[in-house]
């Protein structure tokens, strides 16, 4: 069989974690097509040229660098589509092509403009709803990230259960290599802290994080714990948010870090509106931190048995669950342990074997 890739996202500069899943999964699946018996013909098309060694080489992979400054994927992408013909084409980030030829496969992660509309700028908006209607429409098969994501866009697009395909990603754990004292040092932390990760933006709903933290130091003996929001500050932040005693801000934290501080967390925070899948969920879990989320979206999935859980309106069941956590060795403990063995079941190469079979599924209709 011959793919067609959109691998243009695997070349932005400024990294999300849809730009990290297309380089991720591409990267396992050539790796996996070289292990077959028969292995399949790749196209991979970029609209700039991948820095060397970003992919693995293979014998069976043709890289095509297709520049254009603008509409890359209704005009460049699709004009090359119609040239080579591939048997299926796969675009990993919800937009197809609006005129291609042949079967495709889209990969649709989350609609969280769906759940909550003030979060996204309009314009922002209008597009994901018209390009991820007319994606669940076109694609043979729509791969999609979780459960919770397959269930919306049958609730909101009417598409059939039996056309989508769940396939988890991989989550790459953060090592933890820098020195936990260090880094506290290099951000100006305390020796003990409650960690949120992630932009600071409404939708993860940073205030009621805030609210919680200040319930539960409220009945603390010792005021020697802090609440770290690491990230940055997202569209709509309001400083009015974060107001309060032992609140730090860090801003960005560089990705050497990220392990060390997860792992020098009594509990990482995460009691989201909505997540298509929660990649920092898992991140803490296979750090070995204990997390406090909701149970909303994608992540009652993603953290099964291996996480305490909280109605993210809820501020005080929020603190309940904190109260727990720092009260209770045995708990953390158990936890830590369920945490590992968690998050060492969404791989790579788990995702890579989900994805070819959604692609053989979709050129053999």
């Amino acid at each position: 069989m011959h793919i067609g890739i959109d691998a243009s996202r695997t070349t932005r500069a400024h990294v999300t974690g849809t730009e990290r899943y297309a380089l991720e999964i591409i990267r396992a699946l050539i790796q996996l097509n070289d292990t077959l018996d028969a292995p399949h013909k790749i196209t991979l098309y970029f609209n700039a040229a991948p820095p060397h060694g970003l992919l693995p080489h293979s014998q069976h992979v043709t890289q095509k660098v297709i520049p254009l400054a603008r509409v890359w994927t209704h005009l460049r992408l699709a004009a090359e589509l119609w040239l080579d013909r591939p048997d299926v084409v796969w675009v990993p980030a919800h937009g197809l092509p609006f005129v291609f030829p042949g079967r495709a496969v889209v990969t649709i992660h989350d609609l969280g403009y769906k759940h909550y509309p003030a979060a996204h700028r309009w314009r922002q908006r209008l597009a994901l709803e018209v390009y991820t209607r007319f994606s669940a429409w076109r694609a043979s098969v729509v791969m999609v990230d979780s459960r919770a994501t397959q269930s919306d866009l049958h609730r909101y697009y009417g598409t059939p259960p039996e056309k989508m395909r769940v396939v988890y990603p991989g989550v790459q754990i953060p090592d933890v290599d820098t020195d936990i004292d260090a880094v506290r040092t290099k951000y100006g932390l305390p020796e003990r802290y409650w960690l949120y990760l992630g932009t600071l933006q409404p939708r993860k709903n940073i205030a009621r994080i805030v609210q919680a933290y200040q319930r539960w130091a409220a009945r603390q003996t010792e005021q020697d714990t802090a609440l770290v929001l690491a990230g940055g500050r997202g569209w709509k932040f309001d400083e009015a948010w974060v107001q309060g005693e032992n609140v730090i801000l860090p801003g960005y934290v560089d990705e050497t870090d990220k392990g060390a501080l997860y792992a020098g967390a009594v509990g990482f925070m995460f009691p989201s509106l909505y997540e298509g899948f929660g990649f920092p969920v898992v991140e803490a879990m296979g750090v070995g931190t204990p997390v406090v989320c909701s149970d909303t979206s994608s992540l009652p999935e993603v953290g099964g048995e291996a996480v305490l859980y909280a109605p993210p309106e809820d501020v005080v069941m929020i603190a309940a669950q904190m109260t727990r956590l720092s009260g209770s060795l045995k708990l953390r403990q158990l936890l830590v342990e369920r945490g590992r063995e968690q998050a060492a079941k969404f791989t790579w190469e788990d995702a890579a074997w989900d994805a070819l079979l959604a692609l053989e599924a979709a050129g053999a209709r």
